[in-house]
């Protein structure tokens, strides 16, 4: 598999937190990774330094040539205009695309389709539901034609009717429905959403990497005490 992302003993401070400390990873093209950890343990970090939003203080961050990525917050913001809008401008606005109205509008108008978003395309993106914001603000990225999608708790702040439609619009776009398939990185509390959707989980305490594994590995109880007891008490703390 093509590696998108390295890191090498990478550390980040944020002020005088240690936020991340020595942390190697590479993801491949086609993984759906899964950060867990408790809060304050460096996932959101994690997240920032792989796509360029923070700089490391130490160790090396390599990308493969011309790697597209776009990241989804937890909390969307969307401007006070339409939803076709918010989404064009994500577009049109991104230097690294260096397309026209016109095309950015067109790409704009594919994404809210893939999300199931057209009829409500004209409408204010500010007075959608919750879920239908992060319906938009994932069409934003997708327009952005984006080899690696990074996902920063997508559905923590949903009800369970729209955490089911991210889910499965996360699912698929891994699997390349409606376009080429992506990659997918994600910080989630939901384990039982890891489980569902990841092909690897990677749990960060501290800021420090102590486990990453298969999915299966992961959810062995067996196999992962034995490879990170910490993760393990980690799990069984969730359950």
């Amino acid at each position: 598999m093509q590696a998108l992302l390295q890191l090498d003993q990478v550390s980040v401070r944020l002020g005088p937190v240690q936020a991340l400390s020595g942390v190697s990873l590479c993801i491949h093209a086609g993984e759906r990774v899964a950060l867990v950890g408790a809060n304050g343990s460096g996932k959101s970090t994690l997240l920032r330094t792989l796509h360029g939003l923070l700089p490391s203080h130490a160790g090396q961050v390599q990308c493969a040539p011309v790697l597209r990525q776009a990241m989804l917050f937890q909390r969307p913001h969307l401007l006070r205009a339409s939803v076709l809008a918010n989404v064009t401008l994500g577009v049109w606005l991104d230097r690294t695309q260096g397309v026209s109205w016109s095309v950015a509008r067109a790409r704009a108008w594919t994404a809210l389709q893939r999300v199931g978003l057209q009829a409500v395309a004209m409408q204010s993106g500010r007075q959608l539901s919750g879920g239908q914001q992060q319906r938009v603000a994932l069409a934003r990225a997708l327009a952005r034609q984006p080899d690696l999608l990074l996902l920063d708790e997508p559905t923590a702040s949903l009800d369970p009717h729209a955490k089911r439609d991210v889910e499965n619009l996360m699912q698929a776009f891994a699997q390349g429905e409606g376009g080429p398939p992506l990659t997918l990185v994600w910080a989630s509390h939901n384990l039982g959403q890891v489980k569902r959707l990841a092909t690897r989980v990677m749990y960060l305490e501290g800021g420090r990497l102590l486990a990453d594994l298969p999915v299966a590995d992961f959810f062995n109880a067996a196999v992962l005490a034995r490879h990170s007891p910490a993760a393990h008490a980690f799990v069984q703390g969730e359950q």
